[in-house]
């Protein structure tokens, strides 16, 4: 009997149960909230763009199943990394049993390890530092600001690393971001490569620290956007932890708390991926009714926790929504 979307007929038939039960419940909620003209944010922590998540999280933009993202620094460099160098990469299936001096060979041929795989240096790192520092300079030289995600925006919209592709470009998340200067925020990114290779330009004296817009200013977008969007709600799809997450959730209770405005929604819908631990003091292991006590969740928000691996579940949630 044919099968007109056979992953998302899969996990709807046999996914009954505990964490597999909850990955369809939130899914399920994810796609109500579509239903209604709600807004998406999706948050990516980990490093979802080395792990290729590209493939599916393209699509789930050009489809406008997300509406605005939150991401890491790493995240945000490491998808366009991966358009240009992928066939450099290297992938070591028996990374725990590496010793020190085998972490220091790898580090002496430029490849920086994340798990199982490596990025390449040369091939990825510098492929992108010639071309982002003459549109970081360009910028200054015209007295122009802007965020780090607009300057990479920029560059892919350039065409100049064309030349690079080593995968569909269908596959990269950031060029279908771009595409449709979908709205961002990426909390912290002076601690990602592209943040210190910035950093670096600053100490020089080769660049000014004002010609990058800060992590302020991201939170002051960030309100206007709730503001301007939440009317039939915004739902929340957290993919690990970390700042990814707690940076844009941390809007609400600003606008309501600090800005006395009484009138703003809380998310309309809650899902964490996790696989930490529920614990005392870990922001990512903490349950979602923690976040009703700082005014980031009400009472009836739908809330659900997936308690497993992202690079399994992410895509998983995706193809369901997208009718695969």
């Amino acid at each position: 009997m044919p099968i007109e979307a056979p992953v998302s007929e899969f996990i709807t038939r046999y996914f009954k149960h505990f964490n597999a039960a909850a990955l369809i419940d939130a899914a399920r909620g994810y796609e109500a909230q579509l239903d209604q003209g709600s807004r998406m944010l999706v948050s990516l922590a980990g490093a979802m763009s080395t792990a290729e998540l590209g493939k599916i999280f393209s699509e789930m933009i050009r489809q406008d199943k997300v509406h605005i993202i939150s991401c890491t620094g790493a995240n945000l460099e490491e998808d366009v990394m991966n358009l240009v160098a992928h066939s450099h990469y290297k992938r070591l299936p028996n990374y725990r049993d590496l010793s020190p001096e085998d972490e220091w060979q790898l580090l002496e041929k430029g490849l920086n390890r994340v798990t199982d795989t490596c990025i390449p240096e040369e091939e990825a790192f510098r492929r992108l530092q010639e071309h982002i520092f003459k549109i970081w300079k360009d910028a200054e030289e015209a007295g122009e600001r802007y965020f780090p995600h607009e300057f990479l925006y920029k560059l892919l919209l350039s065409g100049v690393l064309e030349p690079y592709y080593e995968i569909d470009l269908k596959d990269s998340w950031m060029y279908a971001a771009a595409e449709k200067n979908l709205p961002l925020v990426c909390p912290g990114w002076e601690d990602s490569t592209l943040g210190n290779i910035f950093a670096s330009y600053v100490i020089k004296g080769e660049l000014s620290a004002q010609t990058m817009r800060s992590g302020i200013e991201y939170m002051t977008f960030l309100a206007d956007w709730y503001t301007e969007n939440s009317e039939k709600g915004i739902g929340f799809f957290q993919i690990g932890g970390g700042i990814a997450g707690d940076f844009p959730i941390c809007v609400v209770p600003m606008l309501y708390q600090d800005l006395e405005r009484t009138q703003t929604p809380f998310w309309s819908y809650f899902c964490q991926i996790s696989d930490s631990t529920t614990s005392y003091g870990s922001y990512s292991g903490a349950v979602p009714n923690e976040k009703i006590t700082w005014g980031k969740l009400g009472i009836d928000t739908p809330k659900f926790i997936i308690e497993s691996d992202a690079t399994i579940v992410a895509p998983l949630v995706f193809a369901y929504l997208l009718k695969m």
